[in-house]
């Protein structure tokens, strides 16, 4: 048997069109942002339907849990969450943050980036590209030394002192350019102040002329799970204006990633 197409206005004369469910669900979609509470009178009106007939069905999905009653008025109740559940927690966090990391890019008119530590390395597991400013082309999977980046320091953050002493021994910085930050004491220090401002800002260190910034992603026990940035050209005023328009609009981002994930924890992510 063909699956019916959303669009499809035949389908809702058949024998397989479960009217009532269609009527339930438009109740649900009658709430929205501008119409958070509701009368029965209201939802008759926006779902087309008699007030008995709206009536009828509002008592339903208040025993469902899905609405509750509020004076003489109706809510949307935090159960009605549980209906996407399902379908977000089936997303990897890449599918979730592209659209997000698009819109930044879009905004600040610079490439953005999603990393995790692996090791030594930071690896791009998302990455939306903008104006070329690097001497290499990365993609995901790609790999950078998490000293020098920003994403990387903001991940180093995220450790626990004996893991980012350990890490911090195992390190073997390399001088990428005469910006490059390489002892691991004065690394030690600048991981403690990301840590403390909650975003990481390279100049020149890991390429010349290129800049970075990079701000955390939480899950939902507090602990950073990823990391994003937006990369651009060096000029004498970078970082200040960085700090100033692209710092919200990346710490914006990262909200909207970490509020758009319904479990306790955010799915892992593979490089």
């Amino acid at each position: 048997m063909a699956k019916a197409v959303r669009n499809d206005p035949t389908f809702e004369d058949s024998r397989d069109f479960v009217q009532s469910l269609a009527r339930g669900l438009s109740v649900l979609r009658a709430f929205d942002a501008e119409h958070t509470r509701l009368s029965l009178a209201d939802i008759a009106a926006r779902t087309s339907m008699s007030r008995a007939a709206a009536r009828r069905l509002v008592m339903t999905l208040e025993h469902l849990g899905y609405v509750r009653c509020a004076g003489r008025e109706y809510v949307l109740s935090p159960s009605v969450l549980e209906l996407g559940f399902g379908y977000l927690g089936s997303l990897n966090l890449t599918d979730l943050a592209q659209p997000l990391l698009e819109d930044l890019a879009r905004t600040v008119n610079q490439s953005s980036s999603m990393a995790v530590l692996d090791g030594q390395s930071i690896v791009y597991v998302l990455r939306v590209p903008g104006r070329r400013i690097m001497s290499v082309t990365l993609g995901v999977g790609a790999r950078l030394p998490a000293f020098s980046a920003s994403m990387g320091r903001v991940l180093l953050s995220g450790l626990d002192d004996a893991s980012l002493e350990q890490w911090l021994q195992d390190c073997r910085p390399v001088q990428l350019t005469p910006h490059t930050v390489v002892d691991t004491r004065r690394l030690r220090r600048i991981v403690d102040e990301v840590r403390a401002q909650g975003y990481a800002y390279v100049e020149q260190e890991l390429e010349l002329g290129l800049c970075s910034l990079a701000v955390p992603v939480h899950n939902a026990d507090g602990r950073i799970a990823t990391a994003i940035n937006v990369s651009f050209p060096y000029y004498p005023d970078a970082a200040r204006e960085a700090l100033q328009s692209v710092l919200p609009q990346l710490q914006l981002t990262a909200s909207a990633i970490e509020t758009c994930m319904p479990s306790h924890r955010l799915p892992a992510v593979s490089p």
